[in-house]
């Protein structure tokens, strides 16, 4: 066992004036000198090593091998190490480290220290910065404990491999002068060069960067560079304004030699119990080439959502979307949303029950929209009772529903919904499940007409009230296969009896437009979404669903049909709900940990054609996946008018070697045998370095907003500075934001 000391704060002030030999293991506990060129603390010093050797004549210790000295979290390991009473100065020689209270590690040859180890100079320095920064130079000095002064320095985050050929990092700062701030987790560069793999690519008068220990701090973030036939050469140069550890901002300014400026911003605060962002931008374009008229243009658009408690189980929050034109988060790639909503709720879930008011605000992007004819919703009510006691041995849940919808062009109206449902189910001894269920409900709709010419305004008032008994039949089979396996099968049939009618006429659609009779409904009671049309007459679901889970994963099929009595007005011919019996829709799925596929499918029960098909399939192994998707969709059921459609969409990314990446994704319309759009590129990506180079080009047109294909070439490159998401560096001579959070 080596010898160890425990000393006070002079190293040995209370030793005799003699030399000692320590031959075994020693520890002695010191206290306070007697006497001391300076006052000190009275926190010990902890020293370990093989020799310990006291001069009388010089008031100087020295510790000889395997040397040891820890004191206020921070730890000195040398050969040789020098105390130096009088002058309060510690010299140590020989494979020195030293680590402070956080865990950094800083490395010399030679050492001097001064104020119990917090300022010296170090000669040969070197340190190791978090997981895998590293910095050396010729010298250092040491201020403060916790700030270094280093000359002829090179510094790095990325990972060296101590192997021939793979020392030289990807990517480092060369600078004559740098200080690294160990309590503000900074490194400030001045005279600075950047090399990318041992070859200098960019010289900077002045450079900061946070050390890789930092999670978020403010700085310039990745720059993007790219090209477009709609806004010529631009560059986009991000910059993050870490404001606290709870809110931040992140400035966009863009540049294009044919699109004019644009400036992007996002906020982000969290709180206890809520948070927010906001995302918007503004953008100057002296071409003017979105509305149609000449002369320079402005044009903007704001994103964002927050949510906040209000106490126990309520909550308040918004959410936001609008644009000032309806091309112009198109034309700058901002968006493709084509519709938007912006909404103000406040919710309650007491227990299994729930309450909501809502605001909605839409706006229609799409060149046949007719912006007099968008509704806005306020409010919109939403509120459910579960009681917690079964009600006449089964569950009961009671409902109210109320929209006020109003429109520019005085189209507007008024709905509240009652509806009250009960269920139970009856199991039987050989795994039938039987399950009753009594559905009531009201509706009171008030319609207003505006006065248009001669006519009069008019309010009407249409009252509804429905309701349905229905019976639900499943048995399911199972069986064990071992090894984890097993299989269910189980038959399912609905019996519903509701009276016919249901959908008075005069009615304003507003909910129930978007019908898609698919696997998702056709075992649903009302089959018709929202609350304006209702399903009427008797009727029957049948099907079968299937499942087998496997060591892993598991497959799932399912099919199904309804009939009725005699056909429903409502349904259309091309819903595949009308006549007597309607489409034959399934679904088959394959879920394991590197592969999924859906397979959804609907088949015209005349004539046996495919008239809705979906593939959908997701496949990954190691750094490689696939998305692939084939949709083929009849024309839209009641009010959309929309037409039928067939698309393949593809998005490839393959892992070629190492680090490198090739993506490939494409849409194509196989009704009309054109892409729409396609994208091509090339990535490396490592722990230091990400650089992508992609081609994307759009085939689409819409002349009414001014949109033409357009072409783009986009290079993005980021060298990173540690392994947390957000690691910017600055390009200013100090920290204009002083702002740094580890």
């Amino acid at each position: 066992m080596k010898p160890g000391f425990l000393l006070a704060a002079a190293f040995c002030a209370l030793l005799p004036p003699a030399a000692i030999a320590a031959d075994q293991s020693k520890s002695l506990a010191l206290a306070q000198p007697q006497k001391a060129a300076a006052p000190r603390p009275s926190e010990p010093l902890l020293l370990q090593a093989d020799e310990i050797v006291y001069d009388n004549d010089t008031s100087t210790v020295s510790a000889v091998g395997q040397v040891e000295i820890s004191d206020s979290g921070r730890t000195l390991l040398a050969d040789r190490v020098e105390y130096d009473q009088v002058n309060d100065r510690v010299t140590a020689r020989g494979h020195v480290s030293i680590t402070d209270a956080n865990g950094n590690v800083a490395f010399a040859d030679h050492v001097v220290l001064t104020d119990r180890m917090r300022d010296g100079a170090l000669s040969g320095f070197g340190a190791l910065i978090g997981k895998s920064g590293r910095l050396a130079a010729r010298s250092a000095q040491r201020i403060g404990g916790d700030t270094y002064v280093t000359r002829g320095t090179v510094y790095s985050p990325c990972k060296i491999c101590n192997q021939p050929g793979k020392r030289t990092p990807l990517w480092r700062v060369k600078a004559e002068r740098v200080v690294y701030d160990q309590k503000a987790h900074r490194v400030r560069f001045r005279d600075a060069s950047i090399d990318l793999a041992g070859v200098p690519v960019a010289w900077i008068p002045f450079l900061s960067m946070p050390d890789p220990t930092v999670k978020y701090a403010s700085g310039l973030l990745t720059p993007e560079m790219g090209n477009s036939t709609r806004i010529g050469y631009y560059v986009r140069t991000p910059f993050y304004v870490a404001l606290d550890q709870s809110q931040d901002l992140t400035l966009s300014p863009m540049f294009s030699s044919d699109g004019g400026e644009m400036l992007q911003a996002e906020y982000r605060l969290r709180w206890n119990n809520g948070g927010m962002w906001l995302q918007g931008s503004g953008a100057y374009n002296g071409n003017g080439s979105l509305s149609g008229t000449p002369g320079p243009q402005t044009y903007g658009h704001i994103f964002g959502s927050g949510r906040t408690g209000l106490g126990g189980a309520w909550r308040a929050g918004f959410d936001v979307q609008h644009t000032s034109n309806s091309a112009y988060m198109r034309y700058y790639d901002i968006s493709f949303l084509d519709r938007l909503m912006s909404d103000l709720f406040v919710e309650g879930t007491p227990g299994r029950s729930r309450f909501a008011l809502t605001g909605y605000y839409f706006q229609g992007l799409r060149s046949t929209d007719i912006a007099s004819a968008f509704p806005y919703i306020l409010p919109k009510l939403e509120m459910s009772f579960i009681p917690v006691k079964k009600v006449g041995g089964g569950s009961f849940r009671f409902d109210v529903n109320g929209a006020s919808i109003g429109r520019p062009n005085g189209l507007n109206d008024q709905r509240l919904t009652g509806e009250m449902n009960w269920k139970r189910p009856f199991i039987f001894g050989d795994g039938q499940i039987w399950t009753f269920v009594m559905n009531g409900r009201g509706d009171t709709y008030r319609i207003e007409t505006p006065a248009i010419g001669a006519a009069p305004a008019n309010d009407r008032y249409i009252n509804r009230g429905t309701g349905f008994a229905a019976l639900d039949w499943r048995w399911p089979f199972i069986a064990s296969g071992g090894g984890g396996r097993s299989y269910i099968l189980q038959p399912i049939a609905q019996l519903v009896a509701q009276p016919y009618g249901g959908n008075p006429a005069g009615l304003r659609i507003e909910d129930s437009n978007d019908f898609e009779f698919d696997d998702n409904n056709v075992f649903s009671f009302n089959q018709v979404p929202g609350y304006d049309l209702i399903e009427s007459g008797p009727r029957a679901n049948a099907g079968l669903m299937a499942q087998a889970i496997l060591p892993g994963g598991k497959v799932e099929a399912m099919v199904g049909q309804t009939y009725r009595l005699k056909p429903d007005p409502l349904f259309a011919a091309f819903s595949g709900n009308s006549g007597t019996a309607s489409d034959i829709v399934g679904s088959f799925s394959v879920k394991f940990p590197h592969l999924d596929i859906t397979d959804r499918i609907a088949v015209d029960r005349g004539n046996g054609t495919v008239r809705r098909h979906e593939v959908y399939v997701t496949g990954s192994y190691a750094r490689s996946s696939l998305q692939l998707s084939y949709v083929q969709l009849p024309p839209s059921a009641l009010l959309l008018g929309l037409p039928s459609r067939e698309e393949l969409n593809a998005q490839m990314d393959v892992n070629v070697w190492r680090n490198w990446q090739v993506f490939i994704a494409g849409q194509r319309d196989l009704q009309k045998g054109e892409f729409l759009n396609t994208e091509y590129g090339l990535g490396y990506e490592d722990e230091c370095l990400a650089i992508s180079l992609a081609y994307r080009r759009k085939f689409t047109r819409d002349a009414v907003l001014g949109l033409p294909p357009s072409t783009s070439m986009i290079l993005r490159f980021s060298l990173k500075t540690g392994d947390t998401p957000i690691q910017p560096f600055s390009l200013f001579p100090r920290d204009v934001f002083a702002l740094s959070h580890p």
